[in-house]
């Protein structure tokens, strides 16, 4: 039997969830923006066609996150809750760091603008692809706020099938149409 606090806990939950949906348009259309910007200074994309795919299983994934936890009637458990919460907070985190480092050159498809140099401020200083590991973050620790443990996993493995790819083609593209690293001022 449901409690009002579990009810609660499922009405926030769902909340969250919506309030990163929003979040994520929000991102689109600041991507639609720099993708034109991009294309109007010569930028080349590349990897289009798994581009839908990333869109469907982002998507799904915020559709899924809380009807697990309502279809499978998911319980609250602070103790995992809010260091999954924590965690969510470090990707999102790690993805605006980078977006705020890449400014105009940031977007959600892979657009090289030929000879521009490599990006090595902010996050790239640490790693290749922080805007990825932000991503991981936020697949496995958003469903696990409200324990939709199969979400999670179900979500992070395809995600990782897809990063496996968008990673090798950004690559290299970056390899055959950038120039050598160089400091964009963050």
């Amino acid at each position: 039997m449901m409690s009002v606090v579990d009810m609660d806990s499922r009405v926030a939950y769902t909340v969250l969830v919506a309030l990163v949906a929003l979040l994520r348009l929000i991102e689109l259309s600041i991507s639609r923006r720099h993708v034109a910007e991009l294309k109007a200074r010569g930028g080349v994309e590349v990897g289009a066609n798994h581009y839908p795919w990333i869109v469907f299983v982002h998507l799904s994934f915020l559709v899924g996150c809380p009807l697990e936890v309502w279809l499978l009637d998911r319980p609250w458990f602070a103790g995992l809750g809010l260091p999954m919460l924590g965690l969510f907070a470090i990707g999102m985190g790690l993805r605006y760091w980078t977006i705020r480092t890449l400014g105009a050159r940031w977007s959600t498809r892979v657009i090289v603008v030929p000879g521009e140099p490599l990006v090595t401020t902010g996050p790239f200083r640490l790693l290749r692809h922080p805007n990825y590991l932000g991503v991981v973050l936020e697949l496995v620790a958003l469903p696990m706020v409200h324990t939709a443990w199969i979400t999670a996993v179900v979500f992070s493995v395809l995600n990782g099938m897809l990063l496996r790819e968008r990673i090798r083609v950004e690559d290299a593209a970056l390899s055959k149409w950038c120039g050598p690293p160089g400091r964009v001022s963050e």
